[in-house]
């Protein structure tokens, strides 16, 4: 079983039980999203069902995207996921909400990290760097790269500067403290990878 919804990260706080006891907590806007479609093993294979969620203008789709939408009687949604396996019966159309959530089910939640940018190996990967002190030359440069004579080359996965963060990340076995079916929202256990407002793919476990 599979069944999940998309959601998007609110922010993080703290919540407290009877006994006082403080708990860290991720707030996720989750839902309500819509069956855009059903896949079969018969036709596609493999079974997946893939909700639509975040309602958008139509200049901001392609004609392919919005066609996908129109055909299945649907207006147009930003973001698109699919869920393998859902584990119930639904409709095209259909809406699903937090609803499908219980709370003290195990989940995983899929994101995407903060994007840094391009920096260097110090930042990325935590290199000492040289001495700050009056006549050194060697401050946040990486250094020796490798030999000369042999092999002649930088060895591949030589920790260097680059692109860093704007990862997909995937958590597993993050517990939901509590649910909030009004507004829609999930409170997570813990945090969850990427920035507010960033869009999350939650999937039960058990």
């Amino acid at each position: 079983m599979a069944k999940g919804l998309i959601g998007r990260k609110i922010g993080m706080t703290r919540i407290f039980d009877e006994n006082k006891n403080e708990t860290p907590v991720t707030i996720i806007e989750c839902g309500p999203c819509y069956v855009s479609e059903i896949r079969t093993k018969d036709k596609h294979g493999y079974d997946a069902v893939q909700l639509a969620f975040l309602k958008t203008k139509e200049k901001h789709l392609t004609k392919p995207e919005l066609n996908h939408l129109k055909k299945n009687n649907l207006p147009p949604f930003k973001i698109l996921r699919e869920f393998r396996d859902f584990g119930q019966d639904v409709q095209i159309a259909q809406e699903i909400n937090v609803s499908i959530f219980q709370k003290g089910q195990i989940v995983k939640i899929q994101g995407k990290t903060k994007g840094k940018g391009f920096q260097g190996v110090i930042k990325r990967h935590g290199f000492g760097g040289g001495r700050m002190t009056h006549g050194s030359k060697f401050h946040r440069a990486p250094g020796s790269l490798g030999a000369s004579t042999f092999p002649s080359e930088v060895v591949k996965g030589k920790r260097m500067p680059g692109r860093m963060g704007a990862n997909t990340v995937t958590i597993r076995n993050l517990e939901i403290v509590d649910i909030d079916e009004e507004n829609n929202l999930l409170f997570v256990k813990g945090s969850v990878p990427g920035p507010k407002k960033s869009i999350l793919k939650i999937e039960v476990l058990k």
